[in-house]
């Protein structure tokens, strides 16, 4: 008798988290109960979720859409013990919409929202045009569950004391930081050097917040302090 093959440790730790925020923003459970994919146009991405979870798969490309050009890397993978894990969690086939919640530790939360952000969040920059020389900035994270949005919202208040707020789009509900949360919201998520993460996010909005300290107006949206 064969037993299915364990691919995934499972166990808490800052990759582990990580992956588990990719997979619930950008990863898909097979109706099988045992295979998982995750794509992206970005190659750094499934690169670092292949690490996070130290797969052996080989990343693949694809095209989408009738589209001829392979332009989409993505990578695929099964484990029946891992699948049973996520339901266990909170995730599941076709969860986009029918997701509630995703049990994660408080100690790995920076890093379930980091990978939640890497997948599904959206960082811009404004000029207001209320002010003179008011460079600012919004940090977004979009789910097309509302019940998803709302517990994710209640939770990085609890944890981190930043109020947020929710708007609706097109198919989906945004989670959405102004400029002092947003500023709180990344020393949460980028606390240390050694940690995945998508750079060009990161960077993105590092050079945001180093240019805010020249040109953003100190009075306008004061970053929170965690009570």
């Amino acid at each position: 008798m064969t037993f299915p093959q364990r691919k995934i440790n499972i166990s808490w730790s800052e990759n582990f988290a990580y992956a588990i925020g990719l997979i619930t923003s950008d990863g898909c459970l097979s109706k099988d109960r045992r295979h998982f994919w995750l794509s992206s146009k970005d190659l750094e991405l499934i690169e670092n979720f292949k690490k996070s979870l130290s797969l052996k798969n080989k990343i693949g490309k694809y095209a989408r859409g009738g589209e001829k050009e392979k332009r989409y890397f993505y990578i695929n993978f099964g484990d029946v013990y891992f699948y049973k894990f996520l339901n266990k969690i909170g995730l599941m086939s076709a969860k986009s919409k029918i997701i509630q919640a995703v049990k994660v530790p408080r100690k790995y939360f920076p890093d379930f929202l980091r990978g939640l952000f890497d997948g599904d969040g959206t960082f811009y920059t404004f000029w207001d045009k209320r002010w003179a020389r008011s460079f600012s900035f919004k940090l977004s994270i979009a789910s097309a569950s509302l019940n998803f949005i709302n517990w994710l919202k209640e939770k990085l208040t609890k944890y981190y004391g930043v109020k947020g707020y929710i708007h609706k789009g097109d198919g989906v509900y945004n989670l959405e930081y102004v400029k002092g949360d947003s500023k709180k919201l990344f020393q949460v998520m980028y606390y240390s050097k050694n940690i995945l993460c998508f750079s060009k996010k990161y960077h993105k909005m590092r050079t945001a917040l180093k240019l805010d300290e020249n040109l953003g107006l100190s009075f306008l949206q004061k970053q929170r302090k965690l009570g």
